[in-house]
């Protein structure tokens, strides 16, 4: 290759050159073309953080997006690629160097390369060639646990008045008036005093009275405690698939 520029790509020498995304990669220092025919095939875009290191991108697949040009590639994959000086033209092992590092295949001059179907190179219309096949990919769920805070609980102790009825055994003493005969063995006390006299007995009665005061008992502890249990839980999520389908005439039945 050598440093000539292709007059249609000339025009966006010093605009940016941005990712899928639209981050901006670098700005576009010069277009290579190839030396046999003419074709615009790799950028040299200036990258860093003050625009001190260049990159080689291929063309390939890149379209414009308004007044950047934007390219398939990562911009992980830009800063990756060999660092090869910027001095006019490629040598073929730099630019295999630079093919194999984004995947691709360099170019034939001529005609088509003819070999095994394996090896042969397919056209990607949605960018850079590649090789005959077509990765299928597809989404798949990764589920995990994660530990939340569930709620609190908290252990809180206050003091509530019941009334209680409690029935207790009283004692007590009643007047019972008792009469005896006077006889041989008691008379002598029964005639001790006067004959005829006005006399008072006093007796004192006793009896019990409930009393009634209260006692503070431990009765048991308590404690807040923990224990895990399992138990199954449903998630969905929807995922996406590709698909590949076939256009074209049927291919020929394998012998």
């Amino acid at each position: 290759m050598s440093d000539t520029q292709a007059t249609d790509m000339s025009g966006w020498i010093g605009r940016k050159l941005v990712d899928a995304d639209g981050d901006k990669i670098g700005t576009i220092d010069e277009v290579y073309v190839d030396e046999q025919t003419g074709e615009p095939q790799m950028l040299a875009v200036t990258t860093g953080l003050f625009g001190t290191r260049s990159s080689f991108v291929p063309l390939a697949g890149s379209t414009a997006a308004g007044d950047d040009l934007q390219t398939p590639y990562a911009k992980s994959q830009v800063k990756d690629a060999p660092n090869i000086d910027v001095d006019g033209a490629l040598s073929p092992d730099e630019e295999d160097a630079l093919y194999r590092h984004y995947g691709l295949t360099p170019p034939v001059a001529g005609t088509p390369t003819v070999g095994d179907p394996d090896e042969a190179v397919g056209h990607d219309v949605s960018g850079p060639n590649t090789d005959s096949a077509m990765t299928r990919s597809e989404e798949e769920l990764q589920v995990g646990v994660q530990q939340v805070e569930a709620g609190r609980v908290r252990l809180r102790k206050h003091v509530v008045t019941e009334h209680e009825t409690v029935t207790v055994p009283v004692k007590r003493e009643e007047v019972r008036l008792e009469r005896e005969p006077i006889t041989e063995a008691n008379v002598d006390a029964a005639t001790s005093g006067a004959a005829i006299s006005s006399e008072e007995h006093e007796v004192v009665l006793h009896e019990e009275r409930p009393v009634v005061e209260t006692e503070v008992v431990a009765k048991e502890r308590v404690r807040l405690g923990t224990e895990t249990v399992t138990e199954q839980q449903t998630v969905e999520a929807d995922v996406r698939k590709e698909q590949i389908e076939f256009e074209g005439d049927e291919p020929p039945a394998p012998r």
